[in-house]
């Protein structure tokens, strides 16, 4: 606004200068002392100033609506993103967790033994063991970059939004059975006792430390069914080093990396 109030002076200010120019043209018909000789030179170097300035004030104004029509398409190219992310916003948005991990329940810190001053590194112990025993991994959701490197036929007709969906589905798997694991015995139901027993039954020296879970735990705790489309999946997420297959007395045990 400041350079638009300047220039409009600047232009005011030579308007009356040509307005004076001209005057003193038209009365250069007749004689003119030489004392408005004078005044007309020093009003014509005026006026050359005064051009020379609104010059540069104009050339100033037009960088300066270049920029702005620079901005303007940088603003109007930002406006066209930000809709189309809003419009095109995936069902599923990978995140990461610390180490991949989710808590089954917040774990609460046993009270400190004062009558045991040297039981203060076992209390500790206890508490991580307690933190970690509430913890179960959980399977990263599949980038939209690592969907498209899955091989066409891997791929078959499964679509971006199913496979992750499918990865939800068997995350609530494993929260499911982790959760009855690690379930103290008192607070297991009678159904609760038996899967536990049928976890155990299932654990190998290989998969000591690991969390797996198989194709019935899918039956049992959710509603996917367990077909060659499954499999096809659980096949995709092997190549997107997901999971890892262990075979062994009859059964696929399915252990996230």
């Amino acid at each position: 606004m400041e350079n638009m109030s300047h220039l409009e002076s600047i232009s005011c200010h030579v308007d009356d200068r040509i307005s004076s120019v001209e005057r003193m043209l038209y009365l250069s018909i007749a004689e003119v002392p030489q004392q408005q000789m004078i005044k007309l030179k020093e009003d014509l170097d005026t006026l050359d100033r005064l051009l020379m300035e609104y010059e540069k004030n104009v050339d100033q104004h037009k960088e300066q609506l270049k920029k702005m029509k620079v901005l303007d398409e940088l603003f109007r190219n930002n406006l066209k993103c930000l809709q189309h992310l809003r419009n095109n916003r995936p069902v599923h948005m990978p995140h990461i967790c610390p180490q991949n991990e989710i808590q089954l329940e917040p774990p609460l810190k046993p009270e400190p033994n004062q009558n045991q001053a040297a039981g203060v590194e076992s209390t500790q112990q206890e508490i991580v063991k307690f933190d970690i025993k509430n913890y179960v991994k959980e399977i990263p959701l599949i980038t939209m970059a690592e969907f498209e490197n899955i091989p066409a036929y891997m791929k078959g007709r499964v679509s971006y939004h199913q496979i992750n969906t499918a990865v939800e589905n068997i995350n609530a798997a494993f929260v499911a059975k982790y959760k009855i694991v690690h379930q103290s015995g008192k607070s297991r139901s009678n159904r609760a006792r038996i899967l536990y027993q049928r976890f155990k039954d299932q654990e190998t020296k290989e998969t000591r430390g690991q969390y797996f879970v198989v194709d019935n735990d899918f039956r049992e705790f959710t509603h996917m069914k367990v077909d060659k489309r499954l499999q096809g999946i659980l096949n995709m997420l092997r190549h997107c080093q997901r999971l890892r297959e262990l075979r062994g007395g009859g059964l696929t045990r399915y252990v996230i990396l």
